[in-house]
């Protein structure tokens, strides 16, 4: 049947993605500072929004010799706050700042940290909004891409810097401190904060803020709170704060002694373990890492966010670490002497609540850009770009012959076997005309998706299914969003991954609680007529807290959709909505499906979709032999120390034994 919908204009993801473009790379001077004009000495007058636009839209970064846009583009919602000002100087400055419209501030942000993912940091967005509830709307999205190491720049509008009337609409009073606004709430979420008062205090806040959003170790959310009558004041900028400038993004190599220290450390160990984090990623030394594996025969095991360093199929690959993990990866971490941490900071998740490493002798080894996180655990550090170090202590080794034991490698090979019939269990789908599980929903998308495929999910049950279970055939297919777990990041992030990767399939898997949270953004993906795929798995409520809170005495309080019962409960008849129309009320093309087959299809055609897709699946609850393997490593979630309910008063005693396993690493 032919499409209905008139035809509509695309936005060209090529602006936003792809080839390096622009005018040649100016020089730079030792260290990376870039290097621009300082012959230009005309002024321009122009208010301090249209300067600052100006500005973003000049600004570069380089790695390796591919040279990209720093700012690619600039989300916002307008209001009192920034309408004058920064959506003026937007509207002024045209398609060199591609401006994108989105729904909700929130989820602007998490749009453009999908992006700068997906970018592998390299390109970023700016995400604008007025004062008051706009702003204060960030700090969620602003915690997320700091906590992830991802950059962002958020431009609020602020209060009168001169104050012409006090206080103004949706001004916050604070009677102690007349300089505070509701933007201070940004401050501890940003890795670095400024209030511009003054036209010509965007010079320095600007150069510190592209500094900072362009050093590996520093990367995250980047705040310039924007007064809105100094966003419309007019000033003579110097011409040369417009030149071109191409920030470099290094890549510190090791200190030698710390890699001597490395190299030592490893060749004395008979049992080391890799833990790869994000920051391969981040390096982009996916390769680097596969060869070093390959070398050593060292076992590589992920956290969320490094998942994907390498493929599933890689000798060396063997999973997921720490509560969400696999037992080939947490049995090996158990007995491990020597802990190479690459590029991960070390969450409760992955250590297990510090119950993990239990060898007496376990030492640590943590290669970081940053030396906070490559102290911790009482390690020897080795603060270097992930890749560089990697080349250094590989070749090192490599010189002196080093291997592991064979017998060491082919016990983890053995162990890694068994756990992938655990898997085919799980993902195994059942009889055609039956209701999947959630597990065998990820069964039948790991029978349809190839390398290009991208899976995006942040919270819920899902998480830990994907973290086992999840075959990666790419290292960017996997974008499991867990540093923040932000419920409602999903379908915003897929927008903004969908904009750095065109013609790539791009799946957002949320359950119906996430889906609640935060389905805005479907209209923007409509508007914009970008091809993601909205996977819902409607199992009426909160399954993942649902089951957490059974574990520790909770029975299950608040973590269902029923109608309320005789006694005021929540354990009525599920809710009566339909959450797959709600999609459909926002532009999407939804495909219904009730059993195995019909999910099937559905799936697929999903993937071939020209246009924003949902495809919405309600899931059977598993059984705990046809269901996916339970934790295999504990997580701390305080149980009451007193109760006189029975089930707390158990998980209190189940509590105790665990705790007494927990160390401290000194």
């Amino acid at each position: 049947m032919a499409d209905p919908r008139p035809p509509r204009p695309r936005l060209d993801p090529g602006h936003l993605a792809g080839p390096a473009r622009g005018p040649p790379t100016p020089a730079l001077r030792p260290g990376g500072c870039p290097v621009t004009s300082r012959s230009d000495r005309s002024t321009r007058r122009l208010t301090t929004a249209q300067a600052l636009v100006a500005f973003l839209a000049r600004q570069y970064t380089e790695r390796d010799g591919r040279r990209q846009r720093l700012i690619d583009a600039t989300w916002g919602i307008f209001g009192h706050g920034n309408v004058a000002g920064i959506g003026q100087a937007l509207l002024e400055t045209g398609s060199r700042m591609p401006y994108l419209q989105g729904r909700n501030e929130q989820a602007m942000v998490h749009a453009a940290v999908g992006y700068a993912r997906q970018s592998g940091r390299l390109s970023a967005h700016a995400v604008t909004t007025s004062i008051g509830p706009g702003a204060t709307n960030l700090v969620t999205g602003a915690a997320l891409a700091t906590v992830n190491h991802l950059p962002v720049l958020l431009l609020p509008g602020d209060t009168f810097a001169t104050r012409p009337a006090d206080p103004v609409l949706q001004q916050l009073e604070v009677p102690q401190a007349g300089d505070v606004s509701v933007n201070d709430c940004l401050r501890p979420v940003s890795r670095y904060f400024d209030r511009v008062t003054r036209p010509e205090a965007l010079i320095p806040a600007a150069l510190q803020a592209m500094r900072t959003l362009t050093d590996p170790a520093t990367a995250g959310a980047v705040t310039l709170a924007l007064p809105q009558d100094v966003q419309a004041q007019a000033y003579d900028w110097p011409g040369e704060f417009f030149a071109e400038r191409v920030w470099h993004v290094r890549r510190p190599a090791p200190d030698a002694y710390e890699l001597e220290q490395a190299v030592r450390a490893v060749r004395t160990a008979r049992r080391p373990l890799i833990v790869a984090g994000g920051g391969v990623r981040h390096s982009a030394a996916e390769e680097t890492l596969a060869a070093f594996a390959a070398s050593t025969r060292i076992p590589v095991a992920s956290t969320q966010a490094g998942k994907g360093s390498l493929r599933h199929d890689h000798p060396a690959d063997v999973g997921g670490i720490g509560h969400t993990g696999t037992a080939t990866a947490d049995e090996l971490a158990r007995a491990a002497d020597l802990v190479i941490g690459i590029g991960t900071r070390y969450s409760d998740f992955t250590t297990a609540s510090g119950t993990l490493f239990a060898n007496p002798a376990v030492r640590f080894l943590n290669l970081n850009i940053t030396g906070f996180d490559a102290h911790k655990l009482a390690a020897l550090p080795l603060v270097a770009d992930a890749r560089t170090a990697l080349e250094a202590l590989g070749e090192a080794l490599a010189g002196r012959g080093y291997r592991v034991d064979p017998a060491y490698e082919t016990g983890y090979t053995d162990a890694k076997e068994r756990w992938e019939h655990r898997v085919d269990a799980a993902l195994a789908t059942p009889a055609p005309g039956a209701r999947p599980t959630q597990a065998q929903v990820l069964g039948l998308l790991d029978a349809l998706v190839t390398e290009d495929d991208i899976l995006i999910n942040a919270a819920g049950s899902l998480p830990g299914d994907l973290h086992k279970l999840w075959r990666t055939r790419s290292r960017d297919q996997y974008h499991v969003e867990y540093g923040y777990s932000c419920m409602g990041y999903e379908i915003p992030a897929a927008i903004g991954v969908q904009l750095a990767a065109p013609g790539r399939p791009v799946w957002a898997l949320v359950g119906d609680g996430t889906y609640l949270m935060n389905p805005t953004e479907i209209v923007t993906a409509v508007q914009l007529d970008l091809p993601i795929k909205v996977v819902i798995l409607q199992n009426h409520g909160y399954a993942s807290i649902g089951g957490l809170s059974e574990s520790v005495g909770g029975e299950r309080l608040g973590t269902a959709y029923r109608l309320r019962d005789a006694e005021g409960g929540f354990t009525g008849a599920p809710l009566p909505v339909d959450l797959a129309a709600n999609a459909a009320s926002l532009g999407m093309r939804v495909l219904r499906a009730a059993t195995v087959d019909d999910l099937r299809e559905a799936l697929a055609a999903a993937r071939d979709s020209d246009r924003p897709t949902c495809v919405y699946v309600e899931t059977e609850t598993p059984d705990t032999v046809s269901g996916p393997p339970p934790a295999q490593a504990w997580w701390d979630v305080p149980v009451a120390e007193t109760a006189t309910r029975s089930s707390a008063v158990k998980a209190r005693e189940e509590y105790d034994r665990h705790v007494a396993a927990r160390r401290r690493h000194l």
